[in-house]
């Protein structure tokens, strides 16, 4: 209850970012466990490039995307940190912002296969940080992928 009364109190432009964010988790989500990541990039990449510009009076300011996907991201399930990474970018390129998809792989020291995703924009981590990202062996960037 607390936070459906702390929801409502929010500025409607968070309001609706935030259900925007949920929609796209779960959206992106659904479509991780539909199509191939390469082929799910494209359709991304494809939707992204559609939008217009924004103005810069209109524009939304990135740390409030990066709120926004993270605290709605609580709420969704199977919301990992590919979801995440992927909703940032989309909404970071439809507010005119830089963002580059980052997925990386190392072998844990149980043999296992580890990876992680992550959004740089402007030469920092804006989400999907770690304490040791640094462990991870960074992918090359896949041919659907539009930066």
């Amino acid at each position: 209850m607390k936070q459906i009364v702390k929801f409502f109190c929010l500025p409607s432009t968070d309001r609706f970012l935030l259900v925007k964010s949920a929609f796209l988790l779960g959206v992106i989500g659904l479509g991780l466990s539909l199509f191939p990541l390469k082929r799910l990039l494209g359709i991304v990449g494809s939707v992204k490039h559609e939008f217009t510009e924004v103005s810069n009076a209109d524009k939304m300011s990135s740390n409030r995307i990066v709120w926004a996907v993270e605290t709605a991201s609580r709420y969704v399930p199977f919301a990992t940190c590919l979801t995440r990474a992927l909703v940032v970018q989309m909404l970071f390129a439809k507010e005119g912002y830089p963002a580059h998809l980052c997925i990386g792989v190392v072998k844990s020291k149980e043999d296992r296969l580890e990876a992680h995703a992550w959004v740089e924009s402007e030469g920092r981590i804006v989400t999907g940080d770690l304490k040791d990202i640094s462990r991870f062996n960074l992918l090359p960037p896949l041919k659907g992928e539009r930066s």
